[in-house]
């Protein structure tokens, strides 16, 4: 089963990362976040992606076409016979990329449709490319299959966006930052389609994913929700990637399931 990342959107609420790249690029621990996806997929044996481009697609382009020299230590000679060598090359990603450019505008509707000729299952992965969580894909993909629906999508309680304060008589007794929202859960990404999904779907690109296939999908009662209780977080903000980047650097980051 292959999984799509939509990586196109402009991020305008990270202005000041996604000035100069897509937001999937933004780096936690030094790794985009789009590889931080990649590796929980990756974990449950889900090594086959398709990378939806938009903004600034080359910057993604280009890092995985010289993955191998992004990751590992050189040695370059110079002169009129140049030469590089790469040291510790046992990359242990053994993926397979299909880079697609779907537009510098389109919503994610169209980006999805434009990628149906890659898609020869009858079931597929789709999530975005700024959220990451400890969800459990076998699980996932398991709930898919025994509901026969068309659409799955991943609830999730996000983090508050600010600490809570619980006090009494002005005593502060208990403080959480960024505590798990406790009522509600949001489309958390992580979603599986069947082939069905691009009967809903246009190349136009207005075509939207949630305002649009998902609505339609819930009026026939198509659509089922996974419920994730664990962790999970998106990075819309900088205040977001400051946060994530400090789960990492104190070994805190919960989806990294992977060794």
């Amino acid at each position: 089963m292959k999984v799509v990342i939509l990586c196109g959107g402009k991020g305008t609420r990270l202005r000041e990362e996604t000035e100069f790249r897509p937001k999937p690029m933004v780096k936690i621990g030094g790794k985009p976040i789009l590889w931080h996806i990649m590796k929980i997929y990756s974990h449950f044996g889900f090594n086959e992606f398709i990378l939806c481009l938009g903004y600034q697609g080359n910057v993604i382009k280009e890092y995985f076409y010289h993955y191998m020299l992004h990751n590992s230590d050189i040695t370059i000679k110079l002169g009129k016979n140049q030469q590089v060598t790469m040291h510790d090359t046992s990359i242990e990603e053994d993926w397979t990329i299909t880079i697609v450019d779907t537009g510098e505008n389109h919503l994610k509707g169209a980006r999805v449709k434009k990628i149906e000729r890659y898609i020869e299952d009858d079931s597929f992965m789709v999530t975005y490319g700024d959220g990451v969580g400890d969800i459990n894909i076998k699980k996932l993909v398991d709930f898919h299959q025994s509901n026969g629906k068309i659409a799955t999508v991943t609830g999730v309680s996000p983090p508050s966006a600010f600490g809570q304060i619980h006090a009494k008589d002005s005593t502060v007794i208990e403080f959480n930052e960024k505590p798990q929202i406790k009522e509600g859960i949001i489309n958390g990404g992580f979603l599986i389609f069947n082939r069905k999904i691009f009967d809903y779907l246009n190349e136009d690109e207005t075509c939207d994913l949630e305002m649009g296939a998902l609505e339609q999908l819930t009026r026939k009662k198509e659509l089922m929700v996974f419920r994730h209780e664990g962790g999970w977080s998106c990075m819309d903000t900088y205040r977001d990637t400051v946060y994530l980047n400090q789960l990492w650097d104190n070994d805190q980051a919960f989806w990294k399931m992977w060794d």
